[in-house]
């Protein structure tokens, strides 16, 4: 039994106790306990935080609750220091559990302070307990203040008893607007919290707003002689998670490297006092269980109590996370039953973990990847399974989970692949085989891609036979089909491609359908490398289907690279078959679907690019199309896609002819493009540049001969031999060719409008002007909704007394102008040169092509609602717009007609009859 010493005070002449000059056990007073700690002169006052503290005075309750070593404590010690009152402060010991204790300690904190107590209000003189009445007449004298008395008690979480808890709330209750109490602790004390939120009577400083800004460590780094970039700030505050106490400790250590700014990038933290202090203050500071739950989840970026069980094989993990929360103890919690470790504290414990349980870290990895895997978290399952150095478990989650399709789709491809280059030759099976050969194809070599896909093929037959098939390899099996498929693709071999898919339909029924809805990306994928090599083989309407399943299934980001390539493609069709609108649309909805989920547009096939190029020759907008042509090149530079290499050719072949160089066209449309099977369309195109070429350089009979060899079911090789035909004056051969092609019914636009121009100049030829206009004007009817400029530029000079004449120099005004055909020496065909900067040189200035720069879409809708008399603010509500896009579509309109005002725009539009 403790004897407690009886209190021993003094008494002065206004009846105020001057307080014992002991304790309740007769010791001294320890006076450094009322001492506001002093400031460090690398100490950083933040404004942030004392303006918060501010509202402490205006609050009963305030409570500062961090972490260790998050800066609490001088930061209320740099707040009370410029107060005007009398601040009373008390730092709390673990020995003060005793009621009477803890009560003598701040009674004699509130004198050492300078608040006068009433001689009345005594102190106690029993350690182990304190009279309430003492504590009401405390109450009391402080209520009777005229100014609040400020009391901090600091490192509260050491005091735990609950009955101090208590009657802590008794004193605060009662003492009214004379007592405003700050409590700087790690944990939530006992008392009514709730109460004190719901009344609004509480001010709360809390972890995340102690953590300092990029800004503030800048400005701490410089107090302690370290002037860093910006970049090198954040690096080291998002490491730290911006802890006073780490950023101080390393700006420390730091201060002592010849290179600060490396040693701050690449510190080892469990080589540092950081180490020190978080094992000294956190990890010691846990019971046997506790550390043991620590040091195995240090292994997790995140985690549940359920995972945390699975590690250390107990079931008391949601109790220790939730008090090592509450206890600040760098354990974050993230909602929902999730957790993390402070990053430096995962370090340490990481390192901790391998002096103390060598070996046990690969086991927890391995441990954790099961679990994951049995809940579906695939990527983190995949991650640890490749910490844990088992390969064969790590691929066969990917196969067996069917998203080996993952390593294309572009989303975490990067990430993927980065995982299994660790991947040694020792591994081996199918699925590390099947992931070797994914990788490889990702890479687009075929070469080392074959060798592993035919390894994994050989390892399957050999576990359950060339016929017969196991339970749990129909997804093995499925994903050979995949990449078969694939394969296929590359090499132009459509044949290979529909047996692949086909054996992927009869496997599909043989896996969960549930696997298949998760990864649609798998299905698609398959559609998409079928429908390419149908469009490969020329075969569109079977191409269409395959690529459109692709291009209308569900929008998530799985599998948005794919729909980008099913409608570039899509778009490529439409393009070979004449319609440019079209094409134009579905090119523009694929370069869409990158910039819906912010992929780059290197990460896409690009193709989309490709076939916008294409379009804008066809509409000579030349520049624009050599502007797309070098952004595909830089994106995708070299491509073993026959389709891609072949699209390439041909837009780039079509550019350089409309720019008058015959010789660098014929070598452009000529690329080395390898496949299995040749492509009718690409061999027609091919042999209509090389045509128009020879065409343009005089040489008729050549361009008629190129073409005789295509075969008689591409209308626009058709048109074209109609065009050499005509050329070397053998017009009725030209008709006949029409006439069986028949091109008006099967194609678009940029064919028939040409096979029009054709027959307008055999009729002008033959001296029947009435029927050369009558089809001259319907084939600027016809190329006037596609914008479709380059067929009136081949024609010739034939045409320009036509468009001359009053009723079709209106049908070309504003798009198309006489002026604009006069042709360019000295190409004899009368190519137009480019006007850009990037073509040869332009004609004389009386020749130059008066073209309007064509508006876009939205610019076109923005210009119709200007001549109604809109104001901004209506057209952006009519558009469903912001005004400021409005705004940006106005500054496109004026720039391209040549006007600075609104009512110039819409004058200057019906003058070149664009409304």
């Amino acid at each position: 039994m403790v004897v407690s010493a009886v209190a021993v005070s003094e008494v002065n002449d206004e009846g105020v106790r001057s307080g014992p000059r002991a304790d309740p056990l007769g010791d001294p007073f320890l006076t450094t306990r009322f001492a506001v700690p002093a400031r460090p002169t690398t100490f950083l006052r933040r404004e942030r935080l004392v303006e918060h503290l501010d509202q402490a005075l205006l609050t009963p309750l305030t409570m500062v609750n961090g972490s260790a070593g998050a800066g609490k404590t001088l930061l209320v010690a740099d707040w009370a220091a410029d107060r005007d009152r009398p601040v009373a402060w008390l730092t709390n010991e673990a020995t003060d559990q005793a009621p009477g204790m803890f009560w003598a300690y701040l009674l004699q904190a509130l004198r050492a302070s300078g608040v006068p107590l009433p001689a009345e209000v005594g102190c106690p003189a029993d350690a182990s307990r304190v009279d309430r009445t003492l504590l009401a007449r405390l109450a009391a004298a402080l209520r009777a203040r005229g100014r609040p008395v400020i009391v901090v008690l600091d490192e509260y979480d050491r005091v735990t008893a609950p009955e101090i808890a208590e009657q802590l709330e008794f004193v605060l209750h009662h003492a009214g607007h004379g007592m405003r109490l700050i409590l700087v602790t790690r944990t939530e004390p006992l008392l009514p919290l709730h109460r004190y939120r719901a009344a609004g009577d509480m001010t709360e400083v809390r972890d995340a707003e102690l953590a300092f800004t990029p800004e503030e460590a800048a400005a701490l780094l410089e107090l302690h002689g370290l002037c860093l970039p910006v970049p090198a700030v954040r690096t080291l505050v998002e490491r730290t998670r911006g802890w006073a106490a780490g950023l101080r400790l390393c700006a420390l250590a730091a201060k002592e490297s010849p290179d600060p700014q490396t040693y701050l990038k690449e510190f080892e933290a469990d080589r540092t006092a950081v180490a020190d202090f978080l094992l000294a203050e956190v990890l010691k500071r846990q019971t046997p269980e506790t550390q043991d739950l620590l040091l195995r989840v240090s292994v997790l970026d995140r985690f549940c109590p359920d995972l945390a069980n699975a590690l250390t094989e107990r079931t008391d993990a949601e109790p220790i996370l939730a008090g090592l929360h509450r206890e600040n103890a760098f354990v974050e919690h993230l909602g929902h039953a999730r957790y993390r470790l402070h990053p430096l504290f995962g370090e340490i414990l990481r390192a901790h973990l391998r002096v103390r349980r060598p070996g046990l870290e690969p086991l927890l990895h391995r441990r954790s990847a099961e679990w994951l895997r049995r809940s579906g978290a695939l990527a983190e399952a995949l991650g640890h399974g490749a910490a844990a150095g088992d390969w064969e478990f790590t691929a066969g989650v990917l196969v067996d989970d069917l998203a080996i399709g993952q390593l294309f789709t572009g989303l975490r491809s990067d990430d993927l692949a980065e995982l299994f280059s660790h991947m040694g030759p020792e591994a081996t099976g199918p699925a590390t085989d099947l992931v070797r050969a994914a990788r490889e194809l990702s890479r687009c070599d075929l070469d080392r891609g074959l060798t592993h896909l035919r390894h994994a093929e050989q390892s399957l037959d050999g576990e359950c036979g060339p016929t017969g098939d196991a339970p749990g390899l129909a997804a093995a099996r499925l994903s050979c089909a995949l990449l078969e498929a694939l394969a296929a693709r590359l090499t132009g071999a459509p044949g290979r491609a529909e047996r692949a898919a086909e054996a992927a339909g009869e496997l599909q029924g043989a896996v969960p359908a549930h696997l298949l809805d998760k990864h649609p990306e798998l299905t698609a994928l398959l559609l998409t490398h079928l429908g390419s090599t149908r469009l490969w083989a020329g075969c569109f309407r079977e191409a269409r289907a395959a690529l459109s399943a692709v291009a209308d299934c569900a929008g998530g980001p799985s599998t948005a690279l794919l729909r980008e390539d099913s409608l570039g493609r899509l778009a490529l069709i439409d393009y070979l078959n004449g319609w440019l609108g079209r094409a134009e649309r579905k090119a523009l909805a694929a370069m869409t679907e990158m910039e819906r989920f912010s992929l780059p547009q290197q990460s896409g096939s690009g193709i989309g690019r490709l076939v916008l190029a294409a379009v804008a020759v066809d509409r000579n907008e030349l520049a624009r199309a050599q502007a797309l042509l070098d952004t595909a090149a830089a994106s995708h530079p070299v491509t073993p896609d026959p389709v891609l290499a072949a699209g390439r050719a041909i837009a780039t072949a079509r550019l350089l002819l409309a720019r008058g160089d015959t010789r660098a066209a014929l070598e452009a449309a000529e690329p080395a493009v390898t496949a299995d099977v040749a492509s009718p369309w690409f061999r027609g195109h091919t042999a209509l540049v090389a045509s128009a070429a020879h065409l343009a350089e005089g040489r008729p009979e050549t361009a008629a001969r190129l073409l005789r060899a295509v075969p008689d079911d591409q209308p626009a090789c058709a048109v074209g031999a109609a065009r050499a035909q005509l050329a070397a004056g053998r017009p009725g051969a030209a008709i006949d060719l029409l006439d069986r092609a028949h091109p008006e019914g099967r194609t678009g636009p940029a064919v028939t409008v040409r096979a029009l121009l054709v027959r307008a100049q055999v009729a002008d030829g033959a001296g029947d002007r009435a029927t050369s206009r009558g089809l001259v004007a319907r084939a600027l009817h016809e190329a006037r909704r596609e914008r479709l400029r380059r067929p009136f530029f081949e024609a010739g000079p034939w045409i320009r007394p036509l468009l001359s004449t009053a009723p079709l120099r209106g049908l070309a005004a504003g798009w198309l102008t006489p002026a604009s055909l006069t042709p360019a020496p000295p190409t004899p065909a009368a190519l137009t040169p480019d006007p850009s900067p990037a073509g040869r040189p332009p004609p004389p200035d009386d020749r130059l092509p008066p073209f309007v720069e064509e508006l876009s879409g939205r610019e076109r809708d923005v210009l119709v609602r200007l001549a109604r008399m809109m104001s901004t603010e209506e057209i952006a509500a009519d558009l469903y717009v912001s005004v400021n896009t409005v705004k940006t579509h106005l500054k496109g309109v004026y720039r391209k007609l040549a006007v600075n005002r609104r009512n110039d725009a819409v004058r200057r539009a019906r003058e070149l009859r664009l409304l």
